[in-house]
Order: C-alpha cells, then structure tokens, then sequence
C-alpha cells in the first residue's frame, strides 16, 4: 500500500514536471540592454516577480556603460530591447534609416526626483573654489556618453550660470567610473546617476549641489527603447513585454514616498535592486533619490524636443531627423488599454 502510494506520488510529480517543461521551453527570449543603475528597476521587478514569465517570455541582460553604446545592437538586432538615455547616436541612426523607437519612460526628472544629480567634489567645495554654478567654468566635469541626455541636462545648469557648454572640459565615464574619478581627484564633478551619486557623497568624495530635477524640471533623461526588427518580426512578444514591464513599473511607484523609496513596497523594491544590481547594501537605496516613471509609460515630449535642440546646436546630428520619427507609443497605450489606469492607496509624488 506503502508502495503504491509512493508510486503515485512519484507519477505526479514527474506529471507536473512533464506539464511544466513545454511552457519552459516555449518561452520567448528577449535581450535587454541595461546600464545597471537604479533606473533599471523595471525590468528588474518584471522578471523578479514572474511579469515576463507570465507573458511568456523571459530575458537576458546585457550591460552597457551608457544607452548611446546600445544604439548599434539594437540597430542590427543584437539587442531587442535597450535602456538608456536618448543620445544624439540614437537620432543619428535613425536618421540613416536604422529603425529604432523610443516606446516608454524608464527615468525621468518630476519635481523630488531628481536621481542624476550634480556632484561637485567636497574639498572644492570645503575650499570655497565651487560656491554657484558660475564656478563650474574651467573644471573637468564627468559625464556617461558624449551626446546623451545628460550633456543637455549639463548645458541646462551651464545656462542657468551665464556659462556655455564649452566653457568646461567634458571626460566620459561609466557612473560607477564617477565614484573613484571623483575620490581620487581625476575630475572636479560629474553628472551622475543612483546610486553611483550617493555612494559619492557617502564616501565624502562629493557633495550633491543640485538635482537635475532643479536643473531640468521633467526631463526625459531614460527611456525604453525597441528594435525595429523586434517590433516588426515580433510585434506579440514586444506588446507582452510593455504589459509586464508596466506592471513593474507601476509597483515601483507604488514603493515611492515624498522623492524616496519609502512607499508601500518599498522593500520589494530595494531587495530586488540588491539582488541585480552591484549595490548590495540596502541603506544605499534608502539613501538615494530615485527616478520618476511614468506609471503608464508615457514620455515627456517637450524635453526630447529640446535635447534634439541641443545636439543639433552641437552640431552632433548629421542629416535631418525628428522626435516624431523616434517615438511609437502604440505599445505603452496597449498596456494601458489592457491593464487599465493606475490607480495606488497613496500616491505621493
């Protein structure tokens, strides 16, 4: 009796195994470029929680030092999905005829959020050498990428001084890059994004001077971006990927409070940035200003329109290109239509 009871529950166990091997193997890859930063967190949330695989899909991150570096990949395929800022590279390609869409919000700049800060190093500061912006004229200044949307968030502060763009020295580096630059005095300050900018500060390496969020009200600095080839050869598995990404997107907000991640689901959240991300201390993320992002995934077109400004004034844009020809918010509205309006028990931001 012992024998036969053994045997079924063997029989059902391998059963359920059989049952769960064909939705394993049938589930649909999709590579995703990521900056590892805190702006990362929906994709990270989608796949913790089991969003991806319920649609079906699962994923594979691919690290990059800035979003302008994804621009190729995604242009030829190797990337189905990018993160990053909007770069002049970005508008470059497609105005060569590379198709790739800006599709939703990863980061933006509401008022609280500002999560790529200016940093200025402390002992300029402690010296008196840095006491306004008018004092950035002549440092070394530390960005990600040259032509991404913090160059226009850099201009942005420069303009508020009197300054110019060229009246610094721009050096581009990786944002984890920033921390040690600016410990060991290899620049005067950097644009750098969570939680690279507060483990700055905490090190005694910087002091936060400004957020961007003063700097650039709304700025649309990260986004989503699709592959041509994606959405054409792919276009089901690409408006799968948008649902289970907002819904991440949206327990996200649900773990904000007052510019922190203090909400509702804030330890969620911050377990599953420890977990992905190189930061694995979760007083860090405690610490940081996190990013804003659209809960529906929509985009802040006014700014995207004056970064394009900006690279074109820079003369970083070779043909004619416009943002209506970047952008294609048909798959964030379709999530929307299939999740329906957000709606949280607090919603402070």
């Amino acid at each position: 009796m012992a024998f036969k009871h053994a045997s079924a529950l063997i029989l059902a166990f391998v059963g359920a195994l059989l049952a769960f091997a064909p939705f394993a193997a049938d589930l649909v890859n999709v590579r995703v470029g990521i900056v590892n930063a805190s702006s990362d967190v929906g994709f990270f949330v989608a796949d913790k929680k089991g969003y991806f695989r319920q649609e079906g899909i699962s994923v594979s991150f691919t690290e990059f030092d800035s979003g302008a570096r994804m621009v190729a990949p995604l242009g030829t395929g190797q990337l189905d999905v990018g993160a990053g800022s909007v770069s002049a590279g970005l508008y470059n390609a497609v105005a060569r005829g590379i198709d790739i869409k800006i599709v939703a919000d990863k980061g933006s700049t509401p008022p609280g959020y500002g999560f790529q800060p200016l940093l200025v190093r402390k002992d300029l500061v402690d010296s008196g050498r840095y006491k306004t912006l008018k004092d950035l004229k002549g440092m070394k200044i530390a960005g990600s990428a040259p032509g991404s949307a913090s160059t226009s968030t850099l201009n942005e502060a420069l303009k508020k001084a009197g300054l110019k763009y060229g009246d610094v020295d721009r050096v581009f580096l990786s944002f984890p890059q920033h921390v040690i630059a600016l410990q060991n005095k290899a620049v005067d300050a950097a644009m750098t994004t969570e939680p690279s900018a507060t483990k700055a500060v905490e090190i005694g390496a910087a002091i936060r001077v400004m957020g961007d969020d003063e700097i650039y009200p709304n700025h649309q600095l990260s986004v989503v971006l699709y592959a041509g080839s994606f959405i054409k050869e792919k276009p089901e598995v690409a408006r799968k990927f948008m649902r289970a990404y907002l819904r991440a997107v949206r327990d996200y907000n649900d773990a904000l409070k007052n510019g922190k991640l203090a909400g509702p689901k804030a330890d969620d959240v911050i377990a599953t940035l420890t977990e992905y991300t190189k930061v694995k201390d979760p007083a860090v993320y405690r610490a940081i200003t996190p990013q804003g992002c659209n809960p529906d995934g929509h985009v802040h077109v006014p700014s995207l329109k004056n970064d394009l400004q900006f690279f074109l004034q820079e003369a970083q844009i070779q043909g004619t290109v416009t943002v209506e020809q970047v952008l294609d918010m048909s798959f964030a509205d379709a999530a929307v239509k299939d999740l329906g309006p957000y709606r949280a028990a607090a919603r402070e931001r």
